[in-house]
């Protein structure tokens, strides 16, 4: 038998207050905290309706005090970028799982989830095509000078050649940090192109580097051999400002850097200077360490920048099937199974702390 909760304000799908009233002991109670853009979420309350699950969408929380005071009664809560801190978890003691609405999953404290035994779930297939295609297409974009001659033509400007010229393409040599699932589809897709492809992942074996015909190379020689380099790494520790003034000024002066992976994996000052000096020819970027993206950022100023608005995931099908994958997620953990994709699978081991059973 759960514990009887006190009554608690409910908020309506906007998150606007509605009556106080109590409700069954019996009720589990799932948050959705949603991003910038407000969507549908109603397929993930009808992934929950065996569970007896009630779903509460909620409009983006930023403030770590304001998510605990809105989800105080949480079972478990669904995130697009509010920051599910230790804090958050402790405070939420009912709480036994987080799911991410995407692929990454550094806003949560994982680690801390794991040692409060809160189950963390993230979406690693949804828009894998998506993102791979957009960082082909600005892959594309740059080398045929789409953005550029585009302006050049609504302006009355008609020339027949690409200014500053364009890269063969075929043969030259594209490189890939990171092989995990976006990594790995956009290897396959550039390679039809023609291209020779290295790469760099110390955490996938030699057998799916042969697989996509990559050559396994160090970062350091990833960044001087490559005419272009795509980033497709987590956020983490360990790759925050990965691309940083090191590995920039390892890059060819004709070389071009597209990221789509999360904004602060590139150090964004050092990019810029790059750039600036002319030791790098140009970039295309969809994510940013500040999003939205501030005005005076000095790249969004750069003729040789291409920029998207953290776009590329976006799909319709795909943003569309994100609520019922998310609901089904939060309906296993809570009835006893085993999420399909956990990312803290030490809650997993035997003898650990975890607070769903």
């Amino acid at each position: 038998m759960r514990r009887a909760r006190a009554p608690h304000l409910l908020y309506t799908s906007r998150g606007r207050p509605t009556a106080q009233r109590s409700r069954p002991v019996d009720t589990y109670q799932v948050y959705v905290i949603q991003g910038q853009t407000e969507r549908d979420w109603s397929d993930c309350q009808a992934a929950l309706a065996h569970v007896s699950a009630r779903m509460t969408a909620l409009p983006y929380i930023g403030d770590p005090d304001a998510l605990i005071a809105r989800t105080r009664d949480a079972d478990a809560l669904v995130v697009a970028f509010s920051p599910i801190t230790r804090a958050v978890m402790s405070a939420l003691e009912g709480l036994k799982t987080v799911v991410r609405t995407g692929v990454g999953y550094d806003v949560i404290d994982v680690p801390a989830a794991t040692e409060l035994g809160v189950i963390v779930v993230n979406i690693p297939d949804i828009w894998v095509r998506e993102v791979a295609n957009h960082a082909l297409a600005l892959l594309l974009a740059w080398n045929r000078k789409i953005v550029t001659l585009d302006r050049q033509v609504h302006a009355g400007v008609w020339s027949a050649g690409v200014p500053g010229g364009a890269g063969s393409l075929h043969g030259e040599t594209v490189g890939i940090v990171g092989l995990g699932n976006i990594g790995s589809a956009f290897a396959r897709r550039v390679a039809a192109l023609e291209t020779k492809l290295i790469a760099c992942d110390p955490y996938v074996d030699d057998a799916k580097f042969a697989a996509l015909g990559a050559e396994r190379v160090s970062l350091e020689h990833l960044a001087e051999r490559s005419d272009y380099v795509s980033v497709h790494t987590l956020l983490n520790d360990e790759t925050r400002h990965l691309v940083g003034e090191k590995f920039l000024s390892r890059m060819k002066p004709t070389a071009i850097l597209i990221n789509t992976s999360r904004g602060p994996v590139v150090d964004e000052k050092a990019l810029a200077r790059a750039l600036r000096e002319k030791r790098l020819a140009g970039a295309a970027l969809d994510v940013w360490e500040q999003e939205p993206i501030a005005a005076d950022n000095p790249l969004l100023h750069m003729d040789n920048v291409i920029v998207t608005p953290h776009a590329a995931y976006f799909s319709t099908a795909a943003v569309a099937a994100v609520p019922r994958r998310c609901g089904e997620e939060v309906a296993r953990v809570l009835t006893g199974q085993r999420p399909l994709n956990v990312v803290n699978l030490e809650v997993y081991a035997p003898g650990a702390a975890r607070r769903a059973r």
